[in-house]
């Protein structure tokens, strides 16, 4: 990637973009003096010609786009030219590919590792999809998993899970060239809940089995991670503007106004003081406040009529969440923890909430320990942009892209840095 007027200290930096349905963000972050992954800029703004993750007018987002990146270079003080994309729509799958390699019983070395990933090639299975990526999850010998690296052990057999994670064509296409009108190479297009669940799970829940949902504004979308991978995902065209919505045809309201009412009054849990907090609900014409829909004369309602609103909302959203995750298998003692990230996932007491009612511990997944991330940005709506540069800066591995001989070369140092940013996730949680 190429670079200008980046601070001495910083050795190589990396771009993301994100774009959602309800904000387009940046970042820019590089590798310090310390080998960590700093931070540098980071910027969000209002999305434009986006619906539920698809691209609707490229015009509108392609502006989007430069704007937000624009502002993140001017916080950085370093301008880049090609940008990981966040991609939450177009129609994703995961699947798992396994594949097996004789070995003969002696150590296993680096050549070993080419020929399982070039043999792992002809296992994909798009049927005219396109593959996002196509990265090794772990490995087996002789049957045993569980094994994260196996160059120096002996094995008569070697063995690799890969998760593929597949998208329609058409909508990858718009989301590329929307970038690149921007005037950006785009990297790689990576699918949200690979790069959120990097900052938002922890290694013990990615192992021991966990459900990540990501509450955005029009899609939530729901991925199993067990056994150190991604395993399966759901996509539901829910999400939290659809509270919005309810809440400004429920009082008349506009939907910048019904927005602010929700972050500013709004709460997934009632409580008895509600029917008697009267809360302002108002609508700007002509320079004169209306009251809204069901106000009094003071334009004012219980907050308890607001709170009734999203919650019935939240309940449809829950339902079909916990729908999804029975329907994928997730259950029994492997199947608890629930963590909710995304924009949506900032709704006060939403945690408690979906704990009653889908019956499982649920947190809040945010990213955490990113140095130089703004406190303001360290919250679940930024899980998939923080993500997608700790994804970067990884270098991960798409066997379509293996060679012999692809390691050497300083691969190995981007898994160091994510190791290092999962023991810091792990400090922090």
């Amino acid at each position: 990637m190429n670079a200008t007027r980046a601070p001495a200290r910083i050795s190589k930096v990396y771009g993301a973009v994100n774009i959602g349905s309800f904000r387009i963000s940046a970042i820019i972050a590089g590798i310090d003096e310390a080998g960590d992954l700093m931070v540098l800029g980071s910027y969000r703004r209002a999305a434009q010609g986006v619906k539920r993750g698809y691209v609707t007018d490229m015009a509108e987002a392609t502006y989007a786009v430069r704007d937000a990146i624009e502002k993140a270079e001017h916080m950085a003080n370093v301008s880049v030219s090609s940008v990981w994309v966040g991609c939450s729509g177009a129609g994703l799958a995961s699947q798992i590919a396994q594949v097996e390699i004789e070995v003969g019983g002696r150590r296993i070395e680096e050549d070993d590792l080419d020929h399982l990933f070039i043999a792992a090639r002809e296992v994909l299975r798009p049927e005219g999809r396109i593959v996002l990526h196509a990265q090794p999850a772990h490995y087996t010998l002789d049957g045993a998993h569980g094994v994260a690296n196996p160059r120096g052990l002996h094995a008569e057999r070697l063995g690799v899970d890969i998760h593929v994670m597949l998208a329609d064509g058409a909508p990858i296409r718009n989301l590329t060239e929307t970038v690149q009108n921007a005037h950006l190479d785009v990297e790689a297009v990576v699918a949200s809940p690979v790069a959120a669940g990097l900052v938002c799970l922890t290694p013990e829940e990615r192992e021991l089995g966990v459900a990540l949902v990501e509450y955005g504004a029009e899609v939530t979308i729901v991925s199993i991670h067990a056994a150190g991978m991604l395993v399966g995902m759901t996509t539901i065209p829910m999400g939290s503007g659809d509270i919005t919505d309810a809440i400004a045809s429920a009082f008349g309201l506009r939907r910048f106004q019904a927005e602010r009412l929700k972050c500013v009054n709004g709460s997934a849990i009632a409580s008895p003081a509600d029917h008697r907090e009267m809360i302002e609900v108002s609508v700007a014409e002509e320079g004169a406040h209306v009251p809204g829909r069901y106000a009094d004369e003071g334009g004012r309602i219980p907050r308890a009529e607001l709170i009734a609103v999203i919650t019935t909302q939240l309940a449809r959203l829950m339902e079909d969440v916990g729908r999804t995750l029975k329907g994928m298998g997730f259950a029994g003692a492997r199947g608890q923890q629930v963590v909710i990230t995304g924009g949506g996932a900032e709704l006060a007491g939403l945690a408690e909430y979906a704990q009653q009612a889908l019956g499982r511990p649920v947190r809040i997944g945010r990213p955490a320990a990113l140095k130089g991330l703004p406190e303001a940005h360290a919250t679940p709506g930024f899980s998939t942009l923080a993500g997608l540069i700790v994804y970067a800066a990884t270098e991960p591995v798409d066997i379509r892209r293996v060679v012999p001989g692809w390691q050497k070369g300083g691969v190995a140092s981007g898994w160091g840095l994510l190791g290092r940013v999962l023991h810091a996730l792990r400090a922090n949680f």
